[in-house]
């Protein structure tokens, strides 16, 4: 009897848990925060377009269905704003960060939502363009079979990036350079597809970083203790074996809005 083979879903995967201290205050949180409007049709009054609304609509022309939003307590604006998805003809499904190391433990509060599934993830407060990113980083992923593909982009303060990226000629990524006070690395990356391999490595690696970081929190427990970024958890990949690949998006652009020097420009790029 031959078994039919189940097609993999892909879902959206968005960190939402942090606390935005390079630009607090702020009258919300920073992922709904305005940073220009929707296109509209002619005697129809635009309407407000926020900030995390970019990267949901580049998951949007990948086809993406389903989306999972990870929240810190308290900001519950987010779902507020952003509801259900049916007005985009997406499902927004939220959940509440539990650790509080870095992205890789907010992340891994969806892992048994999200464990079978290709995942598309992003961050909230940067826009970019083009908007058919996804679509080819899925691309890539799918002909090569690959565990990670990173998007890559221009960095524009290659000295201030805290992730620049090692590349080969045909785009695997053999290392990373985090926080770099000198390089000739051109790429940061931006965003990632990932398959259930990876997801299951980063679950595993939360699991084991944990224990050192609650030492560590314990220990100093009047500072704040390092939190681990995704590129610390791609390194972790990268010594395990699973293969990363890349898409350069040599025309592609950018803005993190999360520095004050880039909010401004944000309404602009957008």
């Amino acid at each position: 009897m031959q078994v039919k083979k189940i097609q993999q879903t892909i879902v959206g995967l968005i960190p939402a848990a942090g606390k935005a201290k390079r630009i607090s205050p702020l009258p919300c949180s920073k992922e709904i925060y305005p940073v220009g409007f929707h296109k509209s049709h002619k005697n129809v009054d635009p309407q407000i377009k926020v900030v995390s609304e970019h990267l949901i609509e580049c998951m949007q022309v990948a086809k993406v269905a389903k989306v999972y939003i990870v929240l810190r307590k308290g900001k519950w604006d987010i779902p507020q704003y952003l509801g259900s998805g049916k007005w985009m003809d997406m499902d927004f499904a939220y959940l509440i960060m539990d650790l509080p190391f870095g992205v890789p433990f907010t992340i891994d509060q969806a892992y048994n939502f999200v464990k079978d599934d290709i995942v598309f993830f992003g961050f909230p407060d940067i826009i970019l363009k083009p908007k058919e990113v996804y679509v080819q980083l899925l691309e890539k992923q799918t002909s090569n079979h690959a565990d990670v593909v990173l998007g890559l982009f221009h960095a524009p303060k290659p000295f201030a990036m805290q992730h620049m990226v090692k590349i080969n000629p045909e785009g695997r990524v053999r290392g990373f350079q985090i926080k770099p006070s000198q390089t000739t690395l051109r790429y940061t990356w931006i965003i990632a597809v990932w398959n259930q391999k990876f997801t299951h490595f980063l679950h595993e690696y939360v699991s084991i970083e944990s224990e050192r970081c609650r030492k560590n929190s314990a220990i100093k427990k009047d500072t704040i203790v390092e939190e681990l970024s995704m590129t610390q958890a791609y390194q972790g990949a990268l010594k395990k074996g699973l293969q990363i690949d890349s898409v350069t998006f040599e025309e592609g652009s950018f803005v993190d809005i999360g520095s004050p020097e880039n909010l401004e420009s944000g309404s602009k790029f957008s």
